[in-house]
């Protein structure tokens, strides 16, 4: 029996019994049994880690900073991180970002509100920080 490459590296559960000799790469050895674990299973157990949700869901509310962000501002600014209470801290270009965006903080909140219901994330307020800024 040749397995195929998506059996091989187990891109889905598959149990076999093979009880003939395979030759890989010049080593004969038998296989009596192979148990190939999903992809699906592996993320299944993975998204139990609540620390790994949060994670997930933070990167996805990252990803959709530049969908409420005024065109002028997409490439000045980016989010950083989460600081506790529910603060996003957003690094800013220079300075003169920082405060234009800071004008915008209400509007960009209200324009958040829907994704931070879908995702099920507390944002209270936006820090902006041009210390933050890297390239």
């Amino acid at each position: 029996m040749i397995l195929s490459k998506l059996q091989f590296i187990g891109l889905y559960y598959h149990k076999l019994s093979i009880k003939t000799s395979v030759r890989f790469g010049g080593f004969l050895g038998k296989v009596l049994y192979t148990d190939f674990e999903g992809v699906d299973s592996i993320i299944e157990s993975m998204m139990d880690n609540p620390q790994f949700k949060k994670a997930v869901a933070k990167t996805n509310l990252f990803n959709f900073w530049d969908k409420i962000l005024p065109e002028k501002f997409k490439k000045k600014s980016r989010p950083f991180s989460m600081l506790p209470g529910g603060v996003m801290v957003i690094a800013c270009e220079n300075p003169v970002v920082a405060q234009e965006l800071s004008l915008y903080k209400i509007i960009l909140l209200k324009k958040f509100e829907p994704y931070l219901k879908t995702l099920q994330i507390r944002v209270k307020d936006l820090k902006f920080d041009p210390k933050k800024w890297q390239l």
